[in-house]
């Protein structure tokens, strides 16, 4: 009985998990020096709030920085202050743009042709 209820309440804490995770906000960043790294990148948002994650993109082929990342935080407002106040300001050397990101496209939306 007691082996039940915390299986129960492990599946319950597993689910609210999955959706506080669903909601982060994702934040896009560009014009970021090809040098900055993603521990940088992290810190610098860490001063408006807790950072989920923070990625740059790598161009797959040449393995160097492609000059843009994304956060995600999972405090709306933090985020939200993090964006207003870091858009359109220098960071490691560039005017680094910081918005929020649109939803990724699927591929048959990008106009590619078969």
């Amino acid at each position: 009985m007691f082996h039940d209820f915390l299986t129960g309440l492990i599946k319950l804490a597993d689910k609210r998990l999955s959706v506080i995770f669903l909601f982060q906000m994702n934040i896009f960043v560009a014009k970021l020096s090809y040098q900055t790294t993603e521990e940088q990148l992290e810190q610098l948002f860490q001063k408006f709030g807790e950072v989920a994650t923070a990625k740059i993109i790598f161009d797959k082929y040449e393995g160097r920085s492609k000059g843009y990342g994304f956060v995600e935080m999972p405090n709306d407002d933090e985020a939200l202050e993090a964006i207003n106040s870091l858009n359109d300001t220098e960071f490691d050397g560039r005017q680094i743009v910081v918005k929020k990101a649109r939803p990724k496209e699927d591929n048959n939306s990008r106009g590619r042709r078969n």
